[in-house]
């Protein structure tokens, strides 16, 4: 009898025990239920409060190269206001611009001033490249996007050894050559800039078939109806990144490297061979030379080139 009260008992404690245990449970559980759903929704309300898609106020007063965006038009608004939000909340491919251009647009800028182009049309550089020697699936080539018969009417050399299509500076001239000899032939840089993207002659037979005398009021395909739009956008958001949410310092963005001209009108058998009296790599050499497109130069008319040698200091110096 006395060892049954004793095993009742046992199992009375335990039984409490349980129970307790179970509702301590059920209290902390729901707790950390409620707890777990309040972080959640606090994450969420985080997340919304730092990160907020907004509607982008209209810039007024724009203008391409000095001509004006008629901006009253509600098909040039909308229009407009898409560039600008597309290329805005594409962060990541605007800051790369941005970057880029820190190191590219001092090359650029001074050949368009020389050349009476004005400064805007470094924009179309940046929607026709993104300041990459990129090459098109039509085979257009570079920063400006030359096509090999263009590059051969314009003076460039472009063969399996040399294609200056690569070369920034000569393929700047040649698209503010275009460029100018547009801009006589239509009376508008707005129209140029069209052009560069449709042709001279796909402009100017749109203008006539549609009896008007300006890019804004042309109905045209999808590429160029967007096209000086995007150069508009780019050009806005990269002149003020912070009023469209981009924050960066001078050390973010990628740096201009000076260079030195070597005159080369000789044969060069080996350039990594010809890299290295200059304290450099192979490597170095093509980054700054692209349009040097083999490993040596023939040069059998003992032709004149410039080939860029970077200042001493930015890159190691090789032994």
């Amino acid at each position: 009898m006395k060892i049954l009260k004793n095993a009742l008992l046992i199992v009375g404690l335990f039984t409490i025990c349980a129970v307790s245990i179970n509702a301590v449970q059920q209290e902390d559980g729901g707790g950390s239920t409620g707890n777990n759903a309040e972080a959640v929704k606090k994450t969420d309300k985080s997340v919304a409060e730092a990160y907020k898609i907004k509607a982008l106020p209209m810039p007024e007063n724009l203008d391409f190269a000095g001509e004006a965006v008629p901006l009253e038009d509600p098909d040039i608004f909308e229009r407009m206001d898409r560039e600008l939000l597309v290329n805005t909340y594409w962060q990541s491919n605007a800051l790369l611009l941005m970057k880029r251009a820190n190191k590219y647009f001092p090359v650029i800028e001074p050949i368009l001033k020389e050349e009476g182009v004005p400064d805007d049309f470094k924009y179309l550089a940046v929607i026709e490249s993104g300041l990459t020697q990129a090459v098109s699936p039509a085979r257009a080539v570079g920063f400006w996007q030359i096509m090999e018969g263009t590059g051969k009417d314009y003076g460039l050399e472009i063969n399996a050894n040399v294609d200056e299509r690569y070369h920034i500076e000569k393929s700047t001239r040649v698209a503010a050559d275009y460029l100018k000899k547009a801009k006589e032939r239509f009376g508008s840089w707005t129209l140029a800039a069209a052009s560069y993207n449709a042709g001279q002659y796909g402009v100017d037979k749109q203008l006539e078939r549609q009896k008007v005398d300006d890019y804004y009021d042309l109905l045209l395909g999808e590429e160029t109806g967007r096209y000086v739009f995007r150069i508009l956008a780019l050009k806005e958001i990269m002149n003020n990144p912070e009023k469209y949410g981009f924050n960066f310092t001078e050390s973010d963005l990628y740096q201009h490297i000076p260079v030195e001209k070597v005159k080369v009108d000789t044969v060069v058998k080996d350039f990594p061979d010809f890299a290295e009296k200059f304290g450099i790599n192979y490597k170095i050499l093509k980054v700054h030379n692209p349009w040097l497109r083999d490993d040596h130069l023939k040069n059998a008319s003992r032709k004149v080139y410039f080939i860029d040698i970077p200042e001493k200091g930015y890159y190691p110096e090789v032994n």
